[in-house]
């Protein structure tokens, strides 16, 4: 383990995380694991093996030891209560891979002996519809903590966690940059959900009695995909690059316009999205929820996880 100042976490090099995989076995081919990366980054049988399959193993011995505290509290009323999804929350910056974080983890957990149903939910679908962002001014602050309907996504997590059937959340189109209207992800008999978002791990901004409440409040397990701000701005680039030349050539894309860019002009406009809005989001609203996380995986510049910090029970 890292040796370092007195902390509430344990950490680890790369090398010594990779180690408490002990048997846990790989389940994930190459060609599966290539679908499940992100635009920009490549994801190695390796990096699964060494950060994901340790991660799997510590997540199935909290899931266990969360489902023995369900019976003895059973057991102890004398009485079967309804058993709730076990919720994970995977949060950090824009561009840093928690989506692909999710992905993987939704396939490791799922293969698990047990075959336990996990889904994902991403908070982008409790953003306000841009018509509503619109009127109150905060286009060019969305996905800051005030352009969430939080009190929606938490009456959204306090369903699942009252063990509620069909609980429904709704639906994000990065195609559109929208809300799409009537469309939902339902959540129905979930052993496991993970809810992933740059604002899971954030305060409330108002003071409504509901916001007493945290959105992490819900959840069973949290972590937090970190990188340097340097890193990260280079990733959102590179990838906003990519999206040109695909996504955007669609007419009906809401980023059309940047379709024809040169590569310069492209990097031009990313960076200045970066600077505008997606850096102040981190350094005001993001980085500073990073020790609110259960665990913490410090990624290079080559996305690969250097260093990863579990906060000590």
């Amino acid at each position: 383990m890292v040796s370092e100042k007195i902390s509430p976490y344990i950490s680890f090099t790369r090398e010594e995380w990779a180690k408490l995989r002990f048997n846990t076995p790989m389940t994930l081919t190459k060609a599966e694991i290539k679908e499940l990366q992100g635009i920009n980054e490549r994801l190695s049988v390796e990096e699964v093996e060494k950060i994901y399959l340790p991660l799997t193993r510590l997540l199935n011995l909290y899931i266990d030891a969360s489902q023995q505290l369900h019976s003895v509290t059973d057991q102890f009323f004398g009485q079967a209560t309804r058993k709730v999804p076990y919720i994970i929350g995977v949060a950090g910056s824009v561009a840093v891979g928690k989506s692909t974080t999710s992905r993987i983890l939704q396939s490791l957990l799922s293969r698990l002996p047990e075959h336990p149903k996990v889904q994902i939910v991403t908070t982008d679908g409790f953003l306000y519809p841009n018509a509503t962002l619109e009127n109150k001014g905060l286009m060019d602050k969305k996905g800051f903590p005030e352009s969430y309907d939080i009190k929606k996504l938490i009456h959204f997590l306090s369903d699942l966690k009252s063990g509620k059937d069909n609980v429904r959340a709704p639906v994000y189109s990065h195609f559109t940059y929208d809300i799409v209207p009537g469309d939902y992800i339902e959540v129905d008999g979930a052993d496991i959900v993970i809810i992933e978002g740059i604002n899971v791990l954030q305060t409330p901004v108002t003071n409504e009695m509901l916001s007493r409440l945290y959105v992490s409040d819900f959840f069973d397990m949290s972590l937090f995909v970190d990188a340097d701000e340097v890193d990260i701005k280079r990733w959102y680039i590179e990838r906003f690059k990519i999206l040109k030349e695909s996504a955007f050539k669609d007419p009906n894309a809401y980023f059309n316009r940047y379709a024809n860019l040169s590569d310069e002009e492209a990097e031009e406009v990313a960076a200045d999205i970066w600077n505008r809005i997606n850096k102040k989001n981190l350094e005001l609203n993001i980085s500073p929820t990073k020790y609110r996380s259960t665990i913490i995986f410090k990624k290079g510049k080559d996305h690969l996880t250097e260093k990863i910090s579990l906060r000590k029970v």
